[in-house]
């Protein structure tokens, strides 16, 4: 399986598809907070998913279609109750969503890898606000921490600044390989053994597959 491979005709092809994938990035992210079916299905997140994917990564699309249809059959309060059994406790996490559990050797959070997220995130332009409740290297922070690197570069192509853009072009490939390439296949693997509801197993393998086959270098350094 491998990404669509596109064959950029322009730079505005190029920033279209590049909206799509950081898009994929931040609805992922969207599904690792407490679910609240209503919402999901009022704003068409899973749909609006399995679209963005057909284009951007079609072997994914497939497990966009079982989130549908896992989120059709279960009830919120199901839902709720994987959610915390996975990724909250309040006794042994299933699946821990923390990066440093996996990349550090010490498994423990706020380990050394954290602290280096933190400082990618201020390279890149952001601050940790104060009232900020989860800790830099959960998952759904560094996808939602990949798309702003996406858009940060798609805003600059738009403004025709060229050097910006492949600063934040290299910043994604820093990232992902040195810190969400690290952990989330071994992330998913937990969550697919542990998860009973198919909204999360499927969730597991559309996640990892689409971290490991999108390349935010390879095959994009063309259009600059």
């Amino acid at each position: 399986m491998e990404m669509t491979q596109e064959v950029f005709r322009g730079i505005d092809e190029y920033i279209a598809y590049g909206r799509k994938r950081g898009d994929c990035y931040r609805l992922l992210a969207a599904c690792f907070y407490l679910p609240k079916k209503e919402v999901f299905i009022q704003e068409g997140l899973l749909p609006t998913l399995k679209g963005l994917l057909l284009d951007v990564c079609p072997s994914c699309s497939v497990y966009a279609s079982a989130m549908c249809n896992a989120l059709e059959n279960s009830s919120e309060n199901e839902l709720a109750l994987e959610y915390a059994r996975l990724f909250v406790g309040p006794f042994e996490l299933k699946a821990p969503p923390y990066g440093s559990l996996y990349i550090d050797r010490e498994k423990r959070v706020m380990g050394d890898s954290t602290v280096a997220v933190m400082k990618l995130y201020q390279e890149a332009g952001l601050d940790i606000s104060e009232d900020f409740r989860e800790l830099p290297d959960h998952v759904a922070v560094e996808l939602e921490f990949m798309y702003y690197l996406i858009f940060k570069e798609i805003e600059a192509l738009e403004k025709s600044d060229k050097e910006t853009a492949m600063r934040y072009l290299k910043l994604q490939y820093t990232f992902k390989h040195e810190f969400l390439g690290k952990w989330i296949a071994l992330f998913c693997k937990k969550i697919k053994d542990e998860a009973e509801n198919n909204f999360y197993v499927s969730l597991s393998d559309c996640l990892s597959d689409f971290v490991a086959l999108d390349a935010p270098v390879r095959d994009r350094l063309a259009i600059y």
